[in-house]
């Protein structure tokens, strides 16, 4: 469970890297503007200048970690790291803590990266902090248990969608806090906001129940179908359904096919509407199976 989540989160590490830039720095405007290779030679030059510069040191690691602008290197990222992380860069931990998680560029060990990341979100870092709930996560504990909520709310705070999506599980289920949907459902939108499918999804559910918001079953259809069009398989069965039995949308059972087609190619059966769409025609069947392969395709 926490491997695909771990890996997640190692994409958001790119994004937050702009933390430890000020708003001149040409090495990370050369960076934001995908322009790598001068990345690469202004950080280098910036090193040549002051060799206790953690941020260019954190900037080469971020480019050889991902292969931008260089052949993708775990070992040399990991160098790099290394370097910032003796520096005290929040964010050359967090890229630590997560390699040595996964055995990436290093040995594998659980211990040392859980350790870099106690210290990234000592800092403050909500990559950190998620990854580190993430670990938490499973404990039965009291203490792991608020210690877990604290680390998602930095990150929430820090609109990492993820971990707005499992901090309003948490209150959804009444774990480790009083239930709330209300909250649930704040948190589930601004998931959605910042582009979580999963969000959309939890969202879409709470206003289709009237749970924690106003009943909104279009509104609701809205998200659906947001999220199907990100490839999720359970948006993909609701909105088949919503089109199957027109709530919240008009009834078009050639959508509701094309998208049940969809859904079940990700291995989601649903005999519901198996049922519901068993009287479409074999002209309808043909168009809700190239609409199907059409959506498909543009993803």
């Amino acid at each position: 469970m926490h491997r695909t989540r771990l890996f997640a989160a190692a994409f958001a590490c790119v994004l937050s890297i702009g933390t430890a830039y000020a708003a001149t720095d040409l090495a990370f405007g050369a960076y934001q503007r995908g322009h790598y290779n001068e990345a690469f030679r202004e950080a280098t030059m910036r090193l040549e200048k002051n060799q206790s510069d953690s941020a260019a040191m954190t900037l080469l690691g971020e480019l050889y970690n991902q292969g931008l602008g260089v052949p993708v290197s775990p070992v040399k990222a990991a160098e790099w790291y290394r370097l910032a992380a003796q520096r005290g860069d929040a964010q050359a931990l967090a890229s630590l803590g997560l390699m040595a998680l996964e055995g990436r560029g290093m040995a594998k060990n659980p211990a040392q990266g859980r350790a870099w990341l106690e210290e990234a979100a000592a800092k403050g870092h909500p990559v950190a902090s998620y990854n580190l709930a993430l670990i938490l996560l499973p404990s039965s504990a009291d203490a792991d248990v608020r210690r877990t909520i604290e680390l998602l709310r930095v990150a929430a705070n820090a609109e990492l969608p993820d971990a707005q999506h499992a901090l309003g599980v948490l209150y959804l289920k009444g774990r480790g806090l009083t239930r709330n949907p209300t909250e649930a459902a704040a948190l589930f939108e601004r998931a959605a906001q910042n582009g979580s499918s999963v969000g959309d999804v939890e969202y879409a559910i709470l206003l289709f129940n009237g749970d924690g918001v106003v009943k909104n079953e279009s509104k609701a259809a809205q998200y659906f179908r947001r999220a199907a069009a990100k490839g999720n398989a359970i948006a993909q069965n609701r909105l088949a359904r919503l089109l199957a039995a027109g709530r919240g949308v008009p009834v078009n059972k050639i959508d509701a096919a094309a998208w049940h087609i969809l859904a079940v190619g990700q291995g989601l059966a649903d005999p519901w509407l198996d049922d519901a769409l068993k009287d479409l025609t074999p002209d309808e069947k043909k168009k809700s199976e190239k609409l199907a392969g059409e959506r498909l395709g543009m993803r």
